[in-house]
């Protein structure tokens, strides 16, 4: 797990041979590598045994509701935006037996609790965004009062490797939520990848000593300095080049005075509460538990799997769902992500990722949703001023 972001350790230059040979040390150390490839018409996440599964040569065109692939020139690898699924997917798992039972002869029952499934991970191509999720959700699942043994112990473990954007996508705003396109700490090794006349390489930076132990086993050369201006501008330039932004206001002071907003029944005559939004979100993390037992009545089973704040059954309690609108369900889901999320958490529960704008049926945009409800409020304000000033007015 990644150390002081800031220790003074080694950087160096790797070819796309390093980043194969990256891939072979991870594994020999028993680790389980995952990281981006081509699947199914889409960048996913999944093993890695060389570098050659890797996407390059492939990018995506992004919008709300639209997810393309599409072929790129330079045969850049990590020149793509956020894909279907995230890292979340290995950290918390969507489904995860808890316990089992067996009735024995003597009508008794032997509870047994399962041992979490826990890998050493070695995450390749993490972005910035995504960083920051992982380090959102270390705070709600691995510290506090309530924390989870599962996730606990397969971060304990996960070597992360993050991958600079250079290429944002017309759905991301990571910069107006501070979550890149750099790296700024958290990881034990950071790329950033170059495309020049000079050729196809990867500046690196250790941000841990097992990064920088690591790093020392790849084949490699001292980083120059071209090399570090180019890889520089051109995370720099993709902070310019964001397809999207929040508003630049308070967020939870903005979620906090919108609770009795117009626009809720707009977007909700829009959602199809389908709960896309929050399977994508590479930072809610909301269980619900279900019980199984095989047709003889000797076995049971307890499983934690993924739920949603969109689901009606969500909010049951005796009598009823306390969310039962399309309404009640969108803002309780857009005000704890951008709002209250601070109070239980200290932090907002979104990384800019943009992944519910792309994968949305209908494609609604939390950007969209937060300015249009900034512009109510404005306008709210400026009448109760108005009203006030014509009061008082003699």
């Amino acid at each position: 797990m990644s150390d002081d972001a800031n220790a003074p350790y080694e950087s160096a230059v790797l070819g796309k041979d390093g980043l194969d040979a990256l891939i072979r040390v991870l594994a020999e150390e028993g680790r389980t590598v995952i990281g981006p490839t081509v699947r199914d018409g889409a960048v996913v996440l999944a093993p890695l045994e060389s570098g050659d599964q890797l996407p390059y040569g492939w990018g995506v065109e992004l919008e709300a509701g639209r997810y393309r692939l599409r072929p790129r020139e330079d045969g850049a690898a990590f020149a793509h935006s956020a894909g279907p699924n995230s890292w979340k997917t290995f950290l918390h798992p969507q489904r995860e037996r808890q316990w089992t039972a067996e009735r024995g002869a003597d009508g008794g029952m032997t509870v047994t609790t399962e041992a979490p499934d826990a890998p050493a991970y070695a995450f390749l191509g993490v972005r910035p965004c995504d960083l920051r999720a992982i380090a959102v959700q270390d705070r709600v699942l691995a510290s506090g009062r309530y924390r989870e043994g599962g996730y606990q112990e397969r971060r304990r473990g996960a070597f992360l490797i993050v991958a600079e954007c250079t290429e944002p996508g017309a759905t991301c705003f990571c910069v107006s939520m501070g979550s890149g396109p750099g790296a700024q700490g958290g990881f034990d090794l950071a790329l950033t990848e170059v495309v020049d006349d000079e050729g196809h390489r990867f500046l690196v930076r250790a941000g841990s000593e097992e990064g920088a132990r690591v790093l020392a086993r790849l084949p490699r050369r001292p980083a120059d300095a071209a090399t570090r201006e180019e890889a520089e501008r051109a995370v720099a330039a993709a902070r310019e080049r964001m397809g999207r932004a929040m508003p630049p206001v308070d967020l939870r002071a903005l979620m906090g005075a919108s609770t009795e907003a117009a626009r809720w029944d707009d977007v909700a005559a829009r959602c199809l509460t389908c709960g896309n939004c929050t399977m994508v979100c590479p930072t809610c993390f909301c269980t619900t538990t279900e019980d199984v037992t095989d047709l003889t009545g000797e076995h049971a089973e307890r499983w934690s799997r993924w739920d949603s704040c969109f689901d009606l059954d969500f909010s049951y309690l005796h009598g009823g769902p306390v969310r039962s609108s399309a309404r009640s369900r969108y803002r309780q889901w857009l005000t704890h992500k951008l709002g209250t999320w601070h109070d239980q958490f200290g932090t907002s529960g979104c990384v800019g990722c943009g992944r519910c704008v792309v994968w949305c049926p209908v494609g609604i945009d939390i950007t969209e949703e937060a300015a249009a409800l900034q512009k109510e409020r404005e306008e709210r304000e400026e009448r109760e001023a108005r009203a006030e000033h014509e009061e008082t007015e003699p």
